[in-house]
């Protein structure tokens, strides 16, 4: 669901880039009080674990189109809304800067889309509710499919009301809902499944990292280490390894417009920011789309898994460790 810029006005683009940056500057300033060093390793490890998994489309059937994780309710499920957010960010802007996956001008709307209703409106809404007094198996399984599933509607309509209010595309409003929103339930369905799969596996092996209050009165089976090890582990597998099988139909917003405007892609139409903006992102993508430049080699789709997972932990930890270094350097 990555907006490209040919969707967005710079107006619209500078509000998002601004509603989002407010979020995440607060989503700083809670960090930042937290101060729980042991967190700084599982957003790295969970950033890497959700940048590979975006790489993985699954064929909707019947549709000709395909559908990727967001991460947004799993991140925060296991960081808390603040730092599952800023993750969630870390994720997003490595995809735009060294991969070309979504507009820079439009960065702002996807951190939103795809990381706002995930961290906030999921957590607040859906997941505290269901799990505060007490965290179950079935009650993991309900919270993740009903948070992904609500989330990506958000997340889906919000596209839509983006690219009206920009004016800059000729796709009809009622006509582009009337497309996005069914086939981003399918997509939230599948979410909240993988979701739902990843968080039972934390449950059984670290249930604290769910359930820091004991209320479900479960033993740590695995110690802190061991977990993240094997999330690791499973990012660096998914990376290398299970993006090669991942769908080649278009996303559930390409499939959208293709239904829609009857074309394959639509472009940014005139120069100005756009151009700066494309000029920009020419320049950092070292891997466009996932692939060594103009190489149909599949070893750049495993090279992309683990250089963007390396790229998202270290971007993240380091993030991490300069909050909280400025964080007691203010204190002081």
């Amino acid at each position: 669901m990555h907006m490209a810029d040919a969707l967005v006005s710079p107006a619209v683009a500078g509000a998002m880039y601004a509603a989002s940056t407010a979020a995440a500057a607060y989503s700083v300033k809670r960090v930042k009080h937290e101060d729980d060093i042991k967190k700084i390793p599982l957003m790295g490890v969970m950033g890497a674990f959700v940048f590979t998994a975006q790489m993985i489309n699954f064929t909707i059937p019947g549709t000709g189109s395909s559908g990727h994780l967001c991460g947004g309710v799993m991140a925060t499920a296991l960081l808390g809304p603040y730092a599952g957010f800023l993750t969630m960010i870390g994720v997003l802007l490595i995809q735009c800067l060294l991969f070309a996956d979504g507009g820079l001008l439009a960065l702002g709307c996807n951190v939103w889309n795809m990381a706002f209703y995930g961290c906030f409106v999921g957590y607040y809404l859906i997941w505290r509710p269901m799990t505060r007094r007490r965290l179950s198996g079935g009650r993991i399984l309900a919270g993740s499919l009903i948070a992904s599933m609500l989330t990506l509607q958000l997340g889906a309509f919000s596209v839509a009301v983006e690219t009206l209010l920009s004016g800059v595309t000729k796709l009809p409003f009622s006509a582009f809902v009337a497309v996005m929103q069914p086939i981003h339930l399918a997509i939230g369905f599948v979410e909240g499944a993988i979701t739902a799969a990843v968080l039972l596996f934390v449950y059984q092996a670290r249930p604290e990292l769910l359930d820091d209050k004991g209320k479900s009165g479960r033993q740590n089976r695995f110690s802190y280490k061991r977990t993240i090890a094997v999330l690791g582990v499973f990012a660096v597998i998914t990376g290398a390894g299970l993006s090669l099988a991942a769908s080649s139909y278009p996303d559930g917003l390409e499939w959208s417009i293709q239904q829609v405007a009857k074309a394959e892609e639509i472009e940014a139409e005139g120069g100005g920011v756009y151009a700066a903006a494309e000029g920009i992102q020419s320049a950092t993508s070292l891997l466009p789309d996932y692939a060594f430049p103009e190489s149909e080699n599949r070893m750049g789709t495993s090279c992309s898994g683990i250089v963007g997972a390396v790229f998202v932990l270290a971007l993240c930890v380091g993030v991490c460790y300069a909050i909280r270094f400025w964080g007691k350097k203010r204190i002081k």
